[in-house]
């Protein structure tokens, strides 16, 4: 199988290169690496291997099987469709297809079914949604969700390598505050409805996954840490369901793992969402709290889309 990966010098991009290695991907398929004509002819090491980055151009698409993109809505929204066009299948990690109902959006362990030989483009959810996604699955099971209020604390690596650098040389360059101690509750841009872009994405795309309409407020915030995303979550069910009860479907459910104290330490490089402090809210009928937080890199990205090819690797390939 030929497997292109449309920016490939990106955080996500190599952390997507990282994760197809780990799985032993690399060794089984073809990989060819595109990313802007600035890093047209750099090289990226694996291992032993050396893979060459070509400049992406309509002339230098040819047969791919999967097209992995992590290079921004606009080269998705210009070139995914050419690749598709052209027999490929198109995992894309930016906005682009999200709410575009000629796509599917994928979380692998949710809705795996609506992947199709038809389905041409697939889009990977926003990072903060994939990990809320996976809990209310499991939450669902268990009784009706009849509310969701949900508030982020986002990693600066969610916003490249440019929020790393605000980071790490306390600048305002890529947000418009400076993050260093600090925290900033605008995450994307503000929309007439006094949401950000992102808590609207957090809204429309976990009720698109789970196929229902879900009551769910949002508040999204960038905080002063590295890597790894995490959530307070409060859920209000139709019908009382015990804590032990929940907690035995989160163990056993895939892709979670369960623990006291979920932080970014403990979510680092790992695939799993990381859940816990799961505890009654007693301020109204049948509500609970829990936390998580994950790798937004891995499983809010890079894995997921790895988890979406070795799917179409498996029927179609």
């Amino acid at each position: 199988m030929n497997i292109a990966l449309i920016g490939a010098t990106g955080l996500v991009g190599r952390k997507i290169i990282s994760v197809l290695n780990e799985r032993g991907l690399l060794k089984k398929n073809n990989l060819v690496l595109y990313a802007s004509p600035k890093s047209g002819g750099t090289t990226i090491k694996v291992g032993r291997s050396c893979f060459l980055v070509s400049a992406l151009s309509p002339q230098t698409i040819q047969g791919v099987d999967v097209a992995i993109f992590s290079a921004g809505k606009t080269t998705a929204k210009k070139y995914a469709p050419l690749f598709a066009k052209r027999g490929a299948f198109v995992i894309d990690n930016s906005s682009a297809f999200r709410r575009s109902q000629k796509a599917v959006l994928i979380v692998p362990e949710i809705n795996p079914e609506q992947i199709s030989v038809q389905t041409k483009i697939i889009a990977n959810p926003n990072c903060s949604t994939i990990g809320l996604v996976l809990i209310l699955r499991e939450i669902e099971k268990l009784a009706r969700i009849k509310r969701v209020v949900v508030s982020t604390y986002q990693a600066v690596s969610g916003a490249g390598k440019l929020g790393l650098d605000d980071l790490a040389h306390k600048t305002a360059k890529k947000f418009n505050y400076p993050i260093s101690n600090n925290l900033i509750p605008q995450i994307d841009v503000m929309l007439k409805n006094g949401n950000t872009f992102e808590e609207d994405k957090m809204i429309y795309e976990t009720q698109r996954i789970l196929g229902k309409r879900i009551n769910l407020s949002a508040t999204c915030v960038r905080v002063p840490i590295k890597n790894c995303h995490s959530e307070s979550i409060n859920i209000e069910l139709a019908k009382p369901v015990s804590i032990p009860r929940i907690k035995k479907a989160l163990l056993s459910a895939p892709g979670i793992s369960l623990t006291d104290f979920p932080m970014p330490l403990i979510a680092d490089n790992q695939d799993n969402v990381i859940v816990g402090r799961i505890r009654k809210d007693y301020s109204t009928k049948n509500a609970i709290n829990l936390f998580i937080s994950f790798d937004n890199l891995r499983k809010g990205a890079a894995t997921n889309a790895v988890q979406i090819l070795e799917i179409l690797q498996s029927r179609f390939f």
